[in-house]
């Protein structure tokens, strides 16, 4: 009785122990090596797995940086100090960069854009743009239903009186908003602009005015308004190169729609005589001739002329220029 007991175990043991020292050689002959600084990149990561770099979560990026596949900034949601703390693990030097935050490209409210019929059906942006493409007469605006609100896990996005807001503080610039929204209205720009078109539609002037009533209807006074070069209209919609715009905020006093967005607060500049050598530098950056003085000579500003566009306080070498 006890030998066809023990017979067994005996057997089984055996084999175990022979599979298990198998697996033990085969872990070890076909072993890939991890590289000892991909859990410290990964440590160094946020760990928030949004996508947002592109590759499948935080273990992915880590991975790809350390295989030089990304850059040591690669993560969009850990910012400047992240970057410096893989560049630091990575033994290379990283270039600051603007940070990002996502931009809602739709004022159409409900009180200010019309709607062609009434929707009853599922919250869901995607779905409602199948019928449509939308309740909202404006083929380009903002469907409300707050599908970038549930991809986003920061909670940066909420709907407002139709609309979706992002609270800028909050944004990480993970993307994921802009890749859920159907109408492709929600763009990532500089965090520094604090002036945005907030509009995307392409239609011509008059049709626009028939569905909101604070739409885009290229008219070109923002681009003739711009000293810069940094706004133009193309396809009826205005556009803004942020590589030249300096928020001077003339494109937004000058439209008549009130669709661009600017400076809370505009700041007008001033010299402090005292310090000031009388290069001219500051008189021939201002585009609006807010700056007077002869070379040599203290200079004033113009406040009635200037716009705070803040370029005389960005070039002038004695840094006596300040922004109040």
């Amino acid at each position: 009785m006890i030998d066809k007991i023990l017979a067994p175990v005996l057997s089984l043991g055996g084999m175990g122990l022979a599979f298990g020292a198998l697996l033990a050689y085969a872990s070890q002959k076909f072993a890939v090596e991890v590289d000892e600084r991909v859990p410290m990149v990964l440590e160094a990561l946020p760990g928030a797995n949004c996508g947002g770099c592109g590759y499948p979560g935080c273990g992915g990026l880590a991975a790809a940086i350390v295989e030089g596949k990304a850059p040591v900034n690669g993560c969009p949601v850990g910012g400047a100090a992240c970057a410096a703390a893989i560049a630091k693990i990575m033994g290379v030097t990283v270039e600051d960069t603007e940070r990002m935050v996502a931009k809602v490209l739709c004022h159409g409210t409900k009180d200010k854009a019309k709607e062609k019929y009434e929707y009853y059906g599922i919250d869901d942006c995607v779905a409602a743009s199948k019928l449509g493409g939308g309740s909202k007469s404006c083929p380009y605006g903002c469907t409300g239903l707050g599908t970038c609100v549930k991809v986003c896990q920061f909670g940066a996005i909420k709907i407002e009186n139709g609309i979706a807001v992002i609270d800028p503080e909050k944004c990480t610039a993970c993307g994921k908003c802009v890749k859920a929204c159907p109408k492709n209205i929600i763009e990532l720009i500089p965090a520094s602009q604090e002036t945005w078109v907030r509009c995307k539609s392409k239609d011509k002037g008059g049709e626009v005015k028939n569905y909101c009533d604070v739409g885009c209807i290229g008219c070109k006074i923002c681009e003739k308004a711009c000293k810069f070069d940094a706004v133009h209209v193309v396809d009826n919609i205005a556009i803004i190169d942020y590589s030249k715009c300096v928020n001077c905020s003339q494109c937004v006093v000058k439209c008549p729609k009130k669709i661009i967005r600017g400076k809370a607060e505009i700041k007008k500049a001033y010299i402090n005589e005292d310090a000031c050598i009388g290069c001219t530098i500051c008189k021939k950056q201002c585009k609006f001739d807010a700056v007077e003085g002869e070379l040599k000579n203290k200079h004033r500003i113009i406040e009635d002329k200037c716009v705070g566009c803040e370029q005389c306080a960005i070039k002038c070498p004695k840094k006596c220029i300040e922004m109040r």
